[in-house]
């Protein structure tokens, strides 16, 4: 039910966003240089790997590291950057990862693949099982404010709550936090 949910929402929400899809991939090849997709090393279902894409809102050569990582992240910003996190415009490719399966619309973010303890608390608590989300629980909850054992509580409380109304819930809640533009570090 999960999968034909995804794949129902999925072709719309292509359908829909090609125009500013396009629109995004002009303006990353304008502003910057390099390639408008960033492939990302992620970790999936039962810490399997997969190739994750992005619109590139960082600069060509910035460190494979959580943003929050990074010294002074904000200097490897592409022009156009801030404004694609803040808008979540730079997680629309990440609908590619839906169609083939590797991710969900809903279910924890997936972590990078150097996200050595993010991983080991998600093995811990049994999450390793749930295929990763281009939203979640603990994205509506928090986002990017949240530290690594509040999130990990959430994905488990999700994983408990676990139905398509608490997706579309979800779903509905990400709407929301987007148009605010909650919780997003820049």
């Amino acid at each position: 039910m999960k999968r034909a949910f995804d794949l129902t929402i999925c072709c719309v929400a292509a359908l829909v966003l090609i125009v500013p899809m396009v629109l995004v991939a002009v303006a990353v090849r304008v502003t910057s240089a390099g390639p408008v997709l960033y492939w990302s090393e992620r970790v999936g279902r039962d810490n399997r790997p997969f190739m994750m894409p992005k619109f590139r809102s960082m600069r060509v050569g910035t460190p494979a590291l959580a943003s929050h990582l990074l010294d002074h992240p904000e200097r490897w910003l592409t022009s156009i950057g801030p404004f694609l996190r803040k808008t979540s415009l730079d997680e629309l490719p990440q609908l590619w990862s839906i169609f083939r399966g590797d991710m969900s619309f809903v279910g924890p973010r997936p972590a990078l693949f150097n996200q050595y303890d993010l991983i080991a608390l998600r093995q811990k608590h049994g999450l390793h099982v749930l295929k990763p989300g281009l939203t979640g629980w603990a994205q509506v909850n928090g986002r990017d404010e949240l530290p690594l054992h509040v999130k990990v509580a959430y994905d488990a409380e999700y994983m408990t709550r676990m139905s398509l109304l608490f997706d579309v819930r979800i779903l509905r809640m990400t709407f929301l936090r987007v148009v605010q533009g909650d919780g997003v570090r820049h």
